[in-house]
C-alpha cells in the first residue's frame, strides 16, 4: 500500500516537471518493490538519460531489474522456441574441438556401401541396415537434419551401435539447443559400463560443458574430473577442461590442461593457440609487460607452426586488439576469412574492430552484414548489429535485430541476455515518446 501511494506522488511530481530526476528515481524504486518491472525499467531508463549515464544507482537498478526481465522471458520463450539446427560451418567447428570422437570420424571401409549415392543425396543402403551407419553417411553428406530420426531408429532397434547412436543423437540434440533431451542420452551412455571407454568420457565432456551452460560449474567439474579418471589418455578432455577453467577465471589450472592436451596430442593446434591465449590473459592482467610480450610472442610460433588453423590467427587477433595493435589484427583477421570463408563470427570481430580501431561506422556495418549473408543463423552478428544500431540512434531496427538474435540463441542464458538488450532498447523508445529524451548517439 505504501509503495503505492510514493508512485502516486512522484507521479503527480513528475507530471508538474517531466524531469524531475528525484521523483523519477523514487518512483522507480516504488515499483521495483511493486514488482512493475516494465515501468521501473522505464523510469531508471529516463533517469539514467537525464543524468547522462554517470549516476552509478541508477546504473545498477537499471541492470538489475534488466536481468530479471531478461531471466523471466528467457524462461517462457525457451521452453517453446522451435528447435533450430546451427549452420554446416557452426557444426564442423563443434566437432573439430574434438580429436578423440568416435561419432564424429569418418566411416571405416567396411561400414560403407560401395554403391554409387542415389540421386537426390540420400545415404546409400549401408551394411547391416544400421540407423547408426546411416546417421554416419548422412553427416559424411552434410545431411544433417535426418541425424537424429536415423539414430533414434538404432536405439529402438537396440542394435549393435546402441551407445553410439546414444551419443550421436545427444550431441545433435545439443547442437539444436535441446539440453533436456540431450541429457537422458548422455547420462545413459555414462552409465554403460561396457561401453567403450572414449564414448563414455566424451559423453562425459559433452555434459560437463551442457552444466557449464546452465552456470552449474560444480556439477561441470565434476564431469571433467570423472571423463580425467576414467580416460586419463584422452586430450579431449583436458583440452575442454582447460577451456572450462578459462571462464571459471583459474587460468594457472587452465594453463596445465592445455599442456596435459599438448602433451598428449603434439599437433593440436586448437590447444596450443588456447593455451597461449590463456597465458596471454594471465600476463595482461599483471602489470608486468614482459610476460605480455612472451605470450605475443607464443601467438607468432603457433601461427607459424600451424599455418592453417584459423583459430590461431582469431586469438591472436583479439589479443592484438587489447594491445591497440589495430592494423595487425586486422591482417589475422583477413588470413582467418581466407582460411574459413564461411565463419561468420570472423566477419563480425572484423566488423567490430573497424569501430574501435577507425570509428569507422558504415564499414563495421558492411562486414556484420556480410556474416548474415553467409550465415543466417549467425546469433552474434544480429546482436552485434544490434547493439550498435541502439548506438546510432536506430531503436526499432535494433530491436529488430535483438529479436532475431533471440530466436536463434542457443541456451536460455544467452536468450535472457539478449532479452536484456532488448528491453533497454524498447525502454529507450518509449521514454523518447514520454519525455522526449534521446541518449547521445554515434
Amino acid at each position: 500500500q505504501k509503495w503505492t501511494e510514493v508512485a502516486q506522488d512522484c507521479t503527480k511530481a513528475v507530471e508538474l516537471n517531466p524531469k524531475y530526476v528525484k521523483a523519477l528515481f523514487r518512483r522507480a524504486k516504488a515499483h521495483e518493490k511493486l514488482d512493475n518491472k516494465k515501468e521501473c525499467l522505464e523510469d531508471v531508463t529516463a533517469v539514467c538519460i537525464l543524468e547522462a549515464f554517470q549516476n552509478q544507482q541508477s546504473m545498477l537498478l537499471a541492470d538489475k531489474v534488466l536481468k530479471l526481465l531478461g531471466k523471466e522471458k528467457a524462461k517462457e520463450k525457451y521452453k517453446n522456441r522451435e528447435p533450430l539446427m546451427p549452420s554446416p560451418q557452426f557444426i564442423k567447428s563443434y566437432f573439430s574441438s574434438f580429436t578423440d570422437d568416435i561419432i564424429s570420424q569418418p566411416l571405416l571401409k567396411g561400414e560403407k556401401s560401395d554403391e554409387d549415392k542415389d540421386k537426390e543425396g540420400e545415404a546409400s543402403e549401408v551394411k547391416e541396415n544400421s540407423g547408426y551407419l546411416r546417421a554416419k553417411q548422412y553427416m559424411e553428406e552434410e545431411n544433417y537434419d535426418k541425424i537424429i530420426s536415423e539414430s533414434t531408429k538404432e536405439i529402438e532397434a537396440k542394435g549393435k551401435y546402441m551407445a553410439e547412436a546414444l551419443l550421436l543423437r545427444a550431441t545433435f540434440y545439443l547442437l539444436i539447443g535441446n539440453a533436456n533431451a540431450a541429457k537422458p542420452d548422455l547420462d545413459q551412455v555414462i552409465s554403460m559400463e561396457d561401453a567403450n571407454v572414449k564414448l563414455r568420457a566424451n559423453a562425459l565432456i559433452k555434459r560437463g560443458s551442457m552444466y557449464m551452460q546452465q552456470q552449474q560449474p560444480v556439477l561441470s567439474t565434476q564431469d571433467f574430473n570423472m571423463a580425467a579418471d576414467i580416460d586419463p589418455q584422452n586430450a579431449d578432455v583436458y583440452h575442454h577442461r582447460g577451456q572450462l577453467k578459462i571462464l571459471l577465471d583459474q587460468i594457472e589450472e587452465a594453463v596445465e590442461d592445455f599442456d596435459e592436451c599438448i602433451r598428449l596430442r603434439p599437433d593440436s593446434a586448437l590447444a596450443q593457440a588456447q593455451k597461449c591465449f590463456a597465458l596471454y590473459r594471465q600476463a595482461y592482467t599483471g602489470s608486468n609487460p614482459l610476460p605480455v610480450q612472451v605470450a605475443m610472442k607464443g601467438f607468432e610460433d603457433v601461427i607459424k607452426k600451424f599455418p592453417k588453423c584459423a583459430e590461431g590467427y582469431a586469438l591472436y587477433a583479439q589479443a592484438l586488439t587489447d594491445q591497440q595493435q589495430f592494423g595487425k589484427a586486422d591482417e589475422m583477421y583477413d588470413k582467418c576469412i581466407y582460411l574459413e570463408p564461411d565463419n561468420a563470427t570472423t566477419y563480425v570481430h572484423k566488423g567490430l574492430l573497424q569501430l574501435q580501431w577507425k570509428q569507422d561506422l558504415d564499414k563495421g556495418l558492411e562486414l556484420i552484414s556480410k556474416a548474415i549473408e553467409i550465415d543466417n543463423k549467425c546469433d552474434f552478428a544480429y546482436e552485434t548489429m544490434g547493439t550498435i544500431e541502439v548506438q546510432r540512434g536506430n531503436l526499432d531496427k535494433a530491436i529488430e535485430m535483438f529479436n532475431k538474435a533471440i530466436n536463434l540463441a542457443k541456451s536460455e542464458m544467452e536468450m535472457a541476455h539478449l532479452y536484456s538488450l532488448c528491453d533497454a532498447a524498447y525502454a529507450q523508445t518509449e521514454v523518447a515518446k514520454k519525455y522526449g529524451l534521446k541518449p547521445p548517439t554515434l
